[in-house]
């Protein structure tokens, strides 16, 4: 676990080292194999995230990236929390509060008046910690008949 960590816009070069983390992280919560296979499309980094939307990324000291956090925008004043993993061993370090507080700031600064997201359900309490309030249920993007907590922060 590592406290020693720098936040950093994400870099074309990142792309496949971020999929191997959001992979890592997300079958840390216990998914099998089957479902991770199920979720791979949905997980796999594209470059349009990263050179399109706000990408931020926790990157150690020995300059492994240990989280990654995104924020997309629509055409209203609202922005989408994506893409918000941490590496196993570094969960409960302040990695994702750090990357959360570089969203917030960022969301604030750009004018938005919301943020929304579909969260794991393994990751809807420290959602919740970080102020958002769940509004509902979405669709699965991987899972047919799946459904994830909806969660909503207003800004203003």
């Amino acid at each position: 676990m590592t406290r020693d960590f720098s936040i950093r816009s994400a870099q074309l070069a990142d792309r496949d080292a971020l999929t191997e983390l959001c992979m890592r992280s997300k079958q840390s919560n216990g998914y099998d194999d089957a479902f991770m296979h199920a979720c791979i499309d949905e997980l796999r980094v594209r470059d349009s995230w990263i050179s399109d939307d706000d990408f931020w990324v926790a990157e150690a000291a020995d300059g492994s990236l240990v989280g990654c956090i995104r924020l997309s925008r629509d055409q209203s004043s609202g922005g989408e929390l994506e893409t918000c993993f941490v590496a196993p061993d570094c969960k409960g370090a302040g990695v994702g509060r750090a990357l959360f507080e570089t969203l917030e700031s960022r969301a604030r600064t750009i004018g938005l008046r919301h943020i929304e997201l579909d969260a794991d359900p393994f990751a809807e309490a420290f959602y919740a910690r970080m102020g958002f309030a769940t509004t509902g249920r979405s669709p699965s993007g991987s899972i047919p008949g799946r459904t994830l907590p909806r969660m909503r922060m207003d800004l203003v």
